[in-house]
């Protein structure tokens, strides 16, 4: 029988011994705690020295290799000396692996997690393998060495940072003069009073992260309000440890270390048995070794949920102010409207369309049923649509571009246009070939928004009746009908209506889209027009998806009564002194979206937990994890409305309460126009 011991600097509370087979040979495992005392641990290993095979060295450091360094970290080859005779490992060659790989099968087994994540290591030098592994998927890496090796309040903010932190530090900080004078200087009245502040910026650090690397025992120092929600990359967690997590609410944990009888097992074991029972010491083991040991034993990493799956994304969405009124409403510029007259406002509104984006809110709350959570930003940028119009594409591309580089710094992993964004330009196809993340205008799921809404509130006035075919009997119009979200709504209406009518000033691009829509859907009746003048009396629901900035589009004294009118584009197509000339119209603002969970976000205009439909495909596609640019151009895919839609559904997002221009619709509301709707039709 060969014994290993596993001499730790850590607790002797956890001090086991083990007899177990490896690799069809018996095995005694003896671990023995010394509470951090450098003595005891030298009096143990040589207590031990005659009977042990091979012996591994427990919390403490390895020697490190960052970059072109390699660290000798004094306290180990203190230890290492004890037993020159003995092969001796901190288990470095076999962590190198097993680090890399959690980073690498943790990718594959969630697909994109890492993407632009923001991950802190609380020991950069020993997470160094991770941090090359994971900056194949982020740019946003941060290393707290300063922090933890000097109590400097500074993160590292790159591998070459911390490489060239790392051949800095490295000629004196393992010298036993400096070991000395760093802890001489922790016991400090002038330390410890800037202790506090120090830890609580580093406290702050592990707040803004979302992925953390470290040892179990450099966690205990946070809280939940700093864990919660994030994944931690370890080793050796044990049930005890799993409950600790639980507490602080993190969402999830990679576990790189092996395990062995039903229990994790330090690094420096597994490699100290493998050492002993090839009989080779830890210098001649190499790659193909713990290849095979690995595929012999099955070891692969642990992807654990402390309290039930927990999976958290992260989304951006562009927005701008829709008018000069919204302007208005921001301190200071609420001062100056007060106090100025409009021609300063005018300037203030060409000068804002200048200004950098910027975060307008964070965003969080948001779970889906299946238990993925999306946590994300608001990002600004200054135009108004009169602003962005009046400048070339260019100009809005290069905000939105910035707006990118500053979500992806964020740890956003898809990016949504909002408003006027999305129809600059080709409609974010140069954009998403620019931009650092993938993008999407959230086109698809306004048309399906729209259609929902209208659907719906057609049903509650009750005007229509749906016919022997299935559909709807009655006449649709659509307004726009050659635009991005208008070719949607038309090629979907027409498999609902009995009649459909698609209004655009191009004339060839109807034709073309009518002879489209009619290939699609057999039997389908299509009819075009420039203006909306000839058939808006006949219709029963009209959508309106322009992009005429606000332009009046049709005379609303012409709707039948009882119509249903969803107006899509922003700024609204129907101004709100139209629709208080017709109470007996239904005029709705296109179909919001109720978000699912508890949702924290500023004021957009919307009631609490309410999106546009927009944002929430931006939403859907993060709790989906689909990141990618999604919806693009002005000709969507109806195939895209679709999925949009069941994703949804499936992430228990719901249409929200209709709403027109003077809020959310109550069922008075839908029966006063039923009301007014018949007296209106009544015959004199």
């Amino acid at each position: 029988m060969k014994t290993v011991v596993s001499v730790s600097q850590g607790s002797s509370e956890y001090d086991y011994e083990l007899e177990t087979s490896f690799l069809n040979q018996p095995f005694r495992i003896i671990r023995v705690g010394t509470d951090g005392h450098l003595d005891h641990a030298e009096a143990v290993l040589e207590s031990v020295r005659g009977e042990a095979d091979a012996i591994g060295l427990s919390m403490i450091h390895d020697h490190y290799q960052v970059g072109r360094e390699q660290l000798q970290h004094p306290d180990t080859a203190r230890l290492e000396a004890c037993v020159p005779d003995k092969s001796v490992t901190t288990g470095a060659g076999l962590r190198g692996i097993l680090q890399e790989w959690a980073v690498r099968h943790t990718q594959t087994e969630l697909g994109h997690f890492f993407d632009n994540a923001r991950v802190l290591f609380l020991n950069g030098q020993a997470g160094y393998r991770i941090a090359k592994a994971l900056s194949e998927h982020t740019e946003n890496l941060y290393f707290a060495d300063p922090y933890m090796d000097f109590g400097v309040p500074r993160l590292l903010t790159s591998l070459r940072q911390l490489e060239t932190y790392t051949s800095v530090t490295a000629p004196v900080m393992f010298r036993p003069a400096a070991v000395k004078l760093i802890e001489t200087l922790h016991k400090t009245p002038l330390y410890r009073m800037g202790e506090k502040l120090i830890r609580g910026s580093l406290h702050e650090s592990v707040r803004d992260s979302h992925v953390i690397v470290g040892a179990m025992a450099d966690l205990e120092a946070f809280s939940e309000k700093e864990l919660d929600g994030k994944t931690v990359i370890t080793s050796r967690v044990t049930d005890s440890a799993m409950d600790w997590l639980k507490s602080r609410k993190v969402a999830m944990v990679v576990d790189y270390s092996p395990w062995l009888e039903g229990r994790p097992v330090g690094v420096n074991v597994m490699e100290a048995m493998i050492s002993a029972a090839l009989s080779r010491s830890p210098e001649q083991l190499g790659a193909d070794d713990f290849l095979d040991i690995i595929q012999s034993l099955g070891i692969e990493p642990r992807i654990l949920y402390p309290d039930g799956y927990r999976r958290v994304n992260r989304f951006a969405f562009v927005i701008h102010p829709l008018s000069q009124q919204y302007l208005t409403k921001t301190p200071p510029l609420d001062w100056i409207a007060n106090v100025s007259p409009a021609t300063v406002m005018n300037l203030v509104e060409k000068a804002v369309a200048y200004t950098p984006p910027f975060i307008y809110s964070k965003v969080s709350g948001i779970k889906s049923p299946t238990g993925d959570e999306v946590e994300g930003w608001l990002i600004t940028v200054g135009g108004t649509p009169k602003e962005i119009m009046a400048h070339d594409p260019e100009f809005t591309y290069s905000r939105l571009l910035a707006a990118a580089k500053l979500a992806k710094k964020l740890g956003a992993q898809i990016m949504g246009l909002g408003a006027f964004t999305k129809v600059v330009g080709d409609a974010g196809i140069t954009v998403a070939k620019r931009a650092p993340l993938p993008i999407t205008t959230g086109n698809s799921y306004s048309a399906s928004g729209a259609l929902w809404a209208a659907h719906d509130a057609a049903r509650k006035v009750g005007r229509v009746s749906i016919g022997q075919s299935g559909k709807m009997a009655g006449n649709a119009m659509v307004v726009g009908a050659t635009g991005a979200i208008g070719s949607v709504c038309a090629r979907l209406l027409a498999k609902a209506v009995d009649e459909i009518y698609l209004v655009a000033p191009e004339a060839a691009k109807l034709l073309a889209l009518k002879e489209s829509i009619e290939l699609e859907t057999p039997g389908a009746k299509v009819h075009v027009a420039a203006t909306t003048d000839r058939d808006l009396s006949d219709m029963d629901m009209v959508v309106t998806a322009t992009s005429g900035a606000g332009k009046r589009i049709l005379d609303i004294m012409r709707v039948k009564p009882g119509c249903v009118i969803t107006d899509v584009a922003r700024p609204l197509d129907i101004p709100a002194e139209d629709v208080a000339k017709r109470p007996d119209v239904l005029v709705i603002e296109s179909g919001e979206i109720q978000l699912p969970g508890e949702v924290r976000m500023k004021d957009i205009g919307l009631p609490k937990g309410i999106a546009y439909a927009c944002l929430a495909e931006t939403i859907v596609l993060a709790l989906e994890a689909r990141f990618e640019n999604f919806t693009l151009g002005r000709n969507i895919e109806w195939e895209k409305v679709r999925e949009i839609y069941k994703l949804g559904l499936k992430h228990g997002m719901e249409l929200a309460a209709v709403s027109g221009v003077n809020g959310v619709f109550t069922e008075e509301d839908f029966q006063r126009v039923r009301a007014l709707a018949a007296e209106a039709t009544e015959p004199a």
